[in-house]
């Protein structure tokens, strides 16, 4: 083949976006203390839950738990290749934003993201807000992280085809 076709790998035009389906993230990411320890420490998050072993024994969960910042930053980060990579334009905020359930060093992140509610913008041609609502579920299927997102993305370009 002299001139194969060549795909760029993307995330979703804002007409892609089918309100009410649910986009399942994967794999799946486990984290270790490590990733827990040097998230906590690069953010200066000194809270001794996330980083004194001995500290966190005496508490109701005997461990220390990871950081929810970073629980929170995986699950979009999971996100990104199928739904956002290349076409948003910028990240207008969270709300709703909860930990029903401590992570654990060790357990695996799993996220999904229903596709909440999305509108042409109205002082942005060619672009739209979407509403994303991320969960994160730990490897018994525990939500462990749930936050709602406004995101502004790029409409499909005129040259590009479906």
């Amino acid at each position: 083949m002299t001139n194969p076709k060549k795909i760029t790998q993307r995330g979703l035009w804002f007409e892609e976006f089918e309100v009410g389906a649910i986009y399942e993230h994967r794999p799946g990411r486990t984290v270790t203390e490590a990733d827990n320890v040097l998230f906590t420490t690069l953010t200066m998050n000194t809270q001794a839950l996330h980083l004194d072993a001995a500290y966190s024994e005496g508490t109701q969960f005997g461990v220390r738990l990871v950081n929810s910042m970073f629980t929170l930053s995986t699950i979009v980060g999971l996100s990104v290749a199928q739904l956002t990579q290349g076409t948003i334009v910028a990240n207008l905020g969270f709300s709703e934003i909860s930990f029903p359930k401590p992570l654990f060093h060790g357990d695996t992140l799993y996220a999904e993201t229903l596709i909440a509610d999305k509108r042409e913008s109205k002082s942005r041609p060619g672009e739209g807000i979407v509403t994303l609502v991320h969960t994160g579920r730990n490897q018994h299927g525990d939500v462990v992280a749930l936050a709602t997102r406004k995101t502004l993305v790029q409409l499909r370009p005129a040259e590009v085809s479906s």
